[in-house]
């Protein structure tokens, strides 16, 4: 398997630690506030990595943390933490919040077909790591406190900004222009450990530490509930993009200067999803969560289907004409897939034919676009229905996109004729039904309607009914 990995900017050949084991990592959600669909496409590639090593052969151990305590509204270690955030807009406590936020994450999660970690660690739960890691950093010189807070002495490093070739006057205070520079630190670059002097005097959550009151920096938690669960040398830690720097740039520059060797191999980051004016926030625009698309009357499924029909390390445009067009598509295949009878005898060379397609696309760098064009593949091989049938099962270990049940569902759904065609042509009427009832669905009656002419004009008359649309065969 073939991996882009973000810290060398190259494909490599995937190879863990040990042998047929892997562990994984992955930035959970800030739980202040539902997770946007941008967010769950990350978190939907990294199931889908997941899911395939798993194919593969491999034992996967993946961990998740849950940022419950502070993660602040800047990435320069200044502005309001998150959580409190939440809080203060919800009237509610800060881990009734947590909590709150939390199922329903994982709510989305369960509606798109994303698996749950094996471990979910919520950062509250791990204050006694975070306290035992940052005192070995000052022991070994690479952490100091000023001003009450224990800040990570980026100068002690031969090497900080390893994802990009920054130039350290770029960086001059944080990432985004008009922060107020911490005057604490030693050096511009330097990042909080711990605070125990905050701007934020009913600060919700603190906790006693060695140097006073207070709650751990963002990029701490990270390290130390990677490192308890999976140890010091991590296969694969995945992320957002725009985790890259300075969260992830962070995770490596405390680990590895704890541990005293390279600590992750592989690093696997997912492009954003934007909107026509740039990219999707919580903060500008329509705030676009699964919920809200449900309510628009789109499947969580087409959502997916959407997500993979572009590769992870593409920026995904998102709109609701694309969309609309991802909806007629996933109808289209229900439609052809509910036509497969499940009988005969599966061909295996086809079957093995046709699943090294599907593997050679997803070793080329998890290239999902290739991967549904195998499952449209499946459909034109010349084979049995038993064996096309079974190629989409295997598949959808990995996709997870409901085919072999959407079909199902859709086939208990239709009218069937008192006078059925042939089969061929009995096929193609009941896709164009189906398609017709994703233009519907999707407002586009101008399609609805094209499609209705073009079966009139064959001879074919379809009939909506409240239980659905059947369709009688004009005799010529």
């Amino acid at each position: 398997m073939q991996l882009y990995n973000s810290l060398t900017h190259t494909k490599e050949e995937f190879v863990p630690n040990e042998a047929g084991k892997v562990g994984m990592y992955t930035c959970g959600p800030t739980v202040y506030h539902y997770a946007h669909i941008g967010n769950l496409r990350t978190y939907m590639m990294e199931d889908i990595l997941d899911r395939y090593l798993r194919y593969i052969g491999y034992d996967v151990t993946r961990v998740m943390n849950i940022t419950d305590v502070g993660h602040l509204s800047s990435d320069a270690d200044t502005g309001e933490d998150k959580m409190l955030k939440g809080a203060r807009r919800e009237h509610k406590s800060v881990m009734e919040i947590a909590k709150f936020y939390t199922d329903r994450f994982f709510d989305d999660c369960r509606k798109l077909n994303i698996r749950r970690p094996e471990v979910v660690q919520p950062a509250t739960g791990c204050i006694d790591d975070f306290i035992k890691v940052i005192s070995s950093l000052i022991e070994k010189g690479y952490a100091y406190l000023s001003g009450g807070n224990v800040y990570f002495d980026t100068s002690k490093l031969k090497q900080y900004y390893v994802f990009h070739n920054f130039e350290e006057e770029d960086l001059a205070v944080g990432v985004r222009e008009g922060v107020e520079e911490d005057g604490n630190k030693r050096n511009k670059a330097d990042f909080v450990l711990w605070f125990t002097k905050s701007k934020f005097d009913d600060q919700e959550l603190k906790w006693d530490s060695p140097w006073g009151v207070g709650y751990p920096g963002w990029h701490i938690e990270c390290s130390c509930i990677s490192m308890k669960y999976l140890g010091g040398k991590l296969d694969i830690h995945c992320g957002g993009i725009d985790n890259a720097f300075p969260h992830h740039t962070n995770e490596i520059a405390q680990s590895e200067a704890y541990l005293g060797h390279k600590w992750c191999n592989y690093w696997f980051h997912v492009l954003h999803l934007n909107t026509a004016t740039g990219k999707m926030s919580k903060s500008s625009g329509e705030f676009l969560t699964l919920s809200l698309l449900e309510e628009k009357g789109y499947d969580p499924m087409v959502y997916r289907f959407f997500c993979l029909q572009s590769h992870y390390r593409k920026s995904l445009v998102f709109s609701y004409e694309n969309l609309d067009n991802a909806k007629t598509a996933y109808a289209k295949l229900l439609a052809k897939i509910a036509q497969l009878k499940d009988d005969g005898e599966i061909d295996q060379t086809v079957f093995e034919a046709q699943k090294a397609n599907f593997v050679k696309a997803l070793d080329n760098d998890l290239n999902t676009s290739l991967a549904v064009t195998a499952v449209y593949d499946v459909l034109k091989a010349p084979a049995n229905d038993a064996t096309k049938l079974a190629l989409l099962r295997e598949f959808d270990v990995v996709l997870q996109l409901d085919l072999i049940e959407g079909a199902k569902a859709l086939r208990s759904e239709q009218t069937v004729p008192t006078s059925a065609p042939d089969s061929d042509l009995a096929r193609e009427i009941e896709e164009q039904i189906a398609a017709r009832r994703a233009a519907k669905a999707a407002k586009n009656y101008a399609e609805a309607d094209r499609i209705r002419n073009e079966l009139a004009a064959r001879g074919v008359t379809l009939i909506d009914t409240k239980d659905g649309t059947t369709y009688r065969i004009e005799q010529s």
